[in-house]
């Protein structure tokens, strides 16, 4: 086993690394889709105009599937996505398929996905190391209504909305059997926190029952914006050890900042979120240190674009003894985004995995404008991967010149 003093810490500067998967061509659409998206005046505009045009039912579908789509998803059906799962697995990054589809509000739809999800875990399964992660929202296989009102007052739910939720219930219990027979991890995506107590009660529930026998199969969520999550991450921790049972724990730190402060606000109760980012940063590498330290009973998934966490992660780790490619520690991003992090992470030997959303390109636009509003709108981030492809442009353009 390699001691701390044999590690180096990497650096995430290593363009040559980040982008060897992209050929000229795609490196110039991904500076381009970058530089537009680094302004932000631009991306609200587009938004706005691609929005009109698609509710106008114009032919849009062939530009926004060679700019946006091709940038951030994988493809429309699984099937479609196996040039992306091919292409990731030649640097040693995993696929996480994602079905990024937001369905209509019936049981129909939520069977429907169920199926769908379903068929990514089976996916995983036959891929094996290509895909090491399947995942699903809660919300994508029931009513947030209903969601929302058990969370609220689960005692008073009238005979068809029990039935309803029993349904919810068998769904999540049926995606996490099959993930225990396939032996396929599985997260359980964060959401709003007036849905997020039900969310971890089912979460919960499944790892007692599949996280055994050394086994991590459930993963729940912990957005370390709130800041009650660092004390649910330890409770949780603390009633696995006792119960003789693993936790999966995927560390992001949230995508509903103003969506949370502002209903906050509205119905005038004090705001779940951190007030500063700092507080944030300190909760997320705090849980950091804590599933470290607990890495007997905890296995983890970094959800994040913040290097300095990879970073403290990986000193850690070096600290502990911990080997690279130790199964209980993972790294997560989002396809098209952050590949500075991703690639150089898989190319010094620690596990990684992209985020490979799909799905037909109408029913994924939604996604795909949080994207472009969340890459604007996070500061720095559009404009470091702008910076990050420019200068990697740079230095081919030196190289074939010397």
């Amino acid at each position: 086993m390699e001691t701390a003093s044999q590690h180096h810490i990497l650096s995430f500067e290593d363009t040559s690394v980040a982008f060897a998967h992209q050929s000229n061509s795609k490196l110039r659409k991904t500076y381009l889709i970058f530089a537009m998206m680094n302004q932000n005046w631009l991306v609200k505009i587009g938004t706005f105009f691609i929005k009109l045009i698609l509710k106008l039912g114009l032919p849009v579908k062939f530009l926004i599937k060679n700019t946006l789509f091709s940038q951030f998803c994988g493809g429309e059906s699984i099937d479609t996505c196996q040039k992306t799962i091919e292409n990731l697995a030649k640097a040693k990054v995993g696929t996480i398929l994602d079905y990024s589809v937001e369905g209509e509000d019936n049981e129909k739809d939520f069977d429907k996905t169920a199926k769908e999800i379903a068929k990514t875990i089976e996916k995983a399964a036959q891929q094996g190391a290509y895909i090491p992660f399947s995942v699903f929202k809660v919300s994508g296989i029931a009513s947030v209504e209903l969601l929302e009102k058990v969370q609220e007052d689960n005692q008073n739910l009238d005979s068809n909305e029990k039935l309803a939720y029993q349904r919810v219930h068998d769904r999540v219990d049926n995606l996490c059997k099959l993930a225990s027979k396939l032996n396929v991890r599985i997260f359980l995506d964060a959401e709003e926190t007036w849905i997020q107590d039900v969310i971890d009660e089912l979460s919960y529930e499944m790892m007692k029952k599949y996280n055994v026998s050394g086994k991590t199969i459930v993963y729940n969520t912990y957005q370390l914006y709130r800041w009650e999550s660092l004390e649910n991450l330890t409770n949780a921790c603390d009633a696995a050890r006792a119960g003789n049972y693993k936790i999966g724990a995927k560390l992001v730190r949230g995508a509903y900042i103003e969506k949370e402060r502002r209903r906050a606000a509205e119905m005038e109760y004090k705001s779940p979120i951190h007030i500063t980012k700092q507080e944030t940063d300190e909760d997320f590498d705090k849980a950091v240190h804590f599933a470290v330290d607990n890495i007997d009973v905890l296995s983890i998934c970094l959800g994040t674009h913040n290097e300095d966490s990879c970073l403290l992660c990986i000193r850690l780790m070096q600290e502990k003894g911990i080997e690279k490619d130790d199964t209980r520690i993972w790294f997560a991003q989002l396809l098209g985004m952050s590949d500075n992090i991703s690639y150089n992470l898989a190319n010094a030997g620690f596990n990684v995995a992209k985020y490979v959303p799909y799905g037909p390109v109408e029913a994924v636009m939604p996604y795909l404008f949080r994207r472009a509003e969340e890459n604007s709108s996070i500061a720095g981030q559009s404009s470091r991967e702008y910076l990050l492809v420019k200068k990697e442009r740079e230095r081919r353009l030196l190289s074939q010149n010397a």
